[in-house]
């Protein structure tokens, strides 16, 4: 991979596997290049099999994916939707291109992801107001997945769609069962730094095969079946092509392998680094399993002797990226003004949080070298 920025260790760079170029060179055989063919075929049909998902829509990003589960959940001009303010932005655009209201949701300090009960509350009074909530996302964070049993009942109770961004969680269950299954529809990135990476990418997986011919007719411009050019509704290009799907069913081919090795730096990482008190780790409560796609770590300066942008610094100086965790979206200069329910925690992880190179690339003989520059301050 060609140096960037001067970085000898990157965050989460791609890791291909070989097996990307044999499909490749099949799309360019059979000349099935744009703008679909049999491998969108087949990588939706993996995705679906490895998830547990009654189907999937291949698309061109995450955020893509996220559009169309608001469009066909009906959310419109005016409606509120229900989201956390830890996360990335990519979580809350979607609702603004819709014309809707996102309503921010602070976090557990265990997890790091939305607070139930604080939810509810934030539910209570927004119908209190009149303005009960069309849909609620929930996003598991850096790969840890969120109390899904808790937002499926809370959606249940209070007529709610429940969308999962699970960007960030292949990988990972809760109670045995896949992220992004449990809502009526669930968000799939493939971004260069996620798990596994089409180049550019994403999928939405849907509870019902009725749903995913919905997202990938709206995804091919809304054509109507007809030998000319008809639309009867508003469409969009957001389909992924089939030669990034190529490179997605190699990289499927080793799914497994990358989750368990990110798994792996996340506890090399904690076996290192929880020598020093001042530096503390999201821990997985029972029966969750996240997939780590990031480590992260608390630096409490007190404790630890230095401060989060002071162990940044020094990573920077020996040219290796790292990065603050997400700054919450009720911090946002964008997002100033809009509703937030909140009770401290994203705040302070925002403060003391950083992110640690985690790319299932990463050599142990280069992890060693990051956590000995930490724990020298």
């Amino acid at each position: 991979m060609a140096t960037q920025k001067g970085f000898n260790i990157y965050l989460s760079p791609p890791h291909m596997c070989g097996q990307e170029a044999t499909f490749v060179q099949d799309a360019f055989t059979s000349n099935w290049i744009a703008p679909l063919g049999p491998h969108v075929d087949a990588f939706e049909q993996s995705l679906a099999t490895f998830t547990g998902s009654t189907s999937c829509a291949a698309l061109n990003s995450g955020t893509s994916a996220l559009h169309l589960a608001l469009i066909m959940s009906g959310v419109g001009v005016g409606d509120v939707v229900i989201c956390p303010t830890l996360t990335f932005s990519a979580s809350v655009n979607p609702i603004i291109y819709q014309g809707a209201m996102p309503v921010f949701i602070d976090c557990l300090a265990d997890t790091w992801n939305m607070d139930p009960g604080l939810c509810e509350s934030a539910i209570l009074d927004l119908m209190a107001k009149g303005k009960r909530p069309k849909a609620l996302i929930v996003v598991h964070l850096y790969g840890m997945p969120a109390n899904m049993h808790a937002f499926t009942q809370l959606c249940e109770k209070y007529n709610i769609t429940l969308i999962e961004d699970a960007a960030e969680s292949l990988g990972a269950y809760f109670h045995q069962q896949h992220t992004g299954t449990f809502g009526r529809f669930g968000v799939l990135s493939f971004n260069g730094n996620k798990v596994i990476t089409t180049s550019g990418g994403g999928a939405l997986l849907c509870q019902t095969s009725a749903d995913a011919e919905q997202a990938r007719f709206l995804a091919t411009q809304a054509r109507d079946q007809a030998p000319h050019y008809e639309h009867s509704q508003i469409g969009y290009n957001y389909r992924l092509s089939n030669i990034c799907a190529a490179i997605g069913r190699g990289q499927m081919t080793v799914l497994e392998d990358r989750v368990a090795t990110r798994r792996e730096i996340w506890a090399r990482y904690q076996a290192g680094l929880s020598v020093n008190p001042g530096i503390s780790f999201t821990y997985e409560p029972e029966n969750y399993r996240s997939s780590r796609w990031l480590t992260t770590i608390l630096i409490h300066p007190e404790q630890a002797g230095f401060t989060c942008e002071m162990a940044r610094n020094t990573l920077l100086a020996h040219q290796i990226e790292s990065r603050p965790v997400w700054k919450p979206m009720h911090l946002q200069p964008i997002f100033k003004g809009h509703p937030a329910y909140l009770n401290g925690h994203s705040a302070n992880i925002f403060n003391q949080g950083l992110c640690l190179p985690s790319g299932s690339s990463l050599s142990t003989t280069d992890q060693d070298m990051i956590i000995n520059l930490l724990l020298q301050g």
